[in-house]
């Protein structure tokens, strides 16, 4: 209960500090608008070998990759985000607060779903347009998925910028690591599309697991194992990460 309690103290206060600078909605559509508008029409002609030739398979196709990526890529980088407050002294005048460490860690990760989250609705009310048709049912079911992949990405950033000594050295691990993971998760392309040796090489992935969930869940194929693997894989990945992030945060501020 107190865990509950003080996440939901640090997330309110992180999600006004949000809501105060509402550039970061503009900012962070920019780039995902580009792809979803000049990018997912030429899908038409790439999906053509498998018979996914329509335009509304174009975007049940590529839409989940871009929400994927917006989750991987975008959670990776909100590390940058903590770091400010490390270096500004935030973070530390928490040891004289009787707040848990762990709710320290949820507070802000929750705040980048729920950003996350804004972004996805958002895409994929301009994708319908477009052709996109998915079930109501199956969307909020991609929706917590996502969030879970959210959760796990900025866990693991947040993890990071309390390792490292300043943003010159987060930049260059993130995109170390941010770029693989996208890539061989299949988020422009299904990965179904590629040799069998990047196949394998994307099963040791677990974005891959999540972004095939997504897939699976746009195009209406709830029941199919992609979707509780992808679940599974990414829920425990993404508790590994918080509990991870979260000890960080305990000796940080110890």
């Amino acid at each position: 209960m107190k865990l509950a309690r003080d996440t939901w103290l640090v997330f309110q206060r992180q999600l006004l500090l949000m809501v105060r600078t509402p550039a970061w909605l503009a900012v962070g559509l920019l780039q995902p608008l580009f792809y979803l508008l000049l990018f997912a029409p030429l899908l038409k002609t790439a999906l053509a070998s498998s018979g996914a030739v329509s335009t509304a398979d174009a975007y049940r196709v590529y839409v989940p990759g871009l929400l994927s990526a917006l989750a991987v890529m975008g959670g990776l980088f909100t590390g940058f985000t903590l770091l400010g407050e490390l270096h500004a002294g935030i973070v530390e005048r928490s040891r004289v607060t009787p707040v848990s460490r762990v709710a320290l860690l949820l507070g802000r990760a929750l705040r980048e779903v729920v950003a996350l989250l804004v972004q996805a609705a958002i895409i994929t009310a301009l994708a319908i347009p477009f052709g996109l048709t998915v079930g109501v049912g199956d969307l909020l079911l991609a929706f917590a998925l996502l969030a879970l992949m959210a959760l796990m990405a900025s866990s693991v950033s947040y993890g990071l910028a309390l390792l490292v000594p300043g943003d010159a050295a987060l930049g260059p691990i993130v995109n170390t690591i941010a770029q693989p993971l996208a890539l061989l998760s299949g988020t422009l392309l299904p990965i179904a599309l590629a040799p069998a040796w990047l196949r394998t090489a994307a099963s040791w992935n677990p974005c891959y697991w999540g972004v095939e969930a997504m897939r699976a869940l746009f195009t209406g194929q709830v029941d199919s194992p992609a979707v509780w693997r992808g679940l599974l894989f990414t829920a425990v990945t993404a508790a590994v990460a918080v509990a991870w992030a979260a000890r960080l945060f305990a000796q940080r501020i110890r």
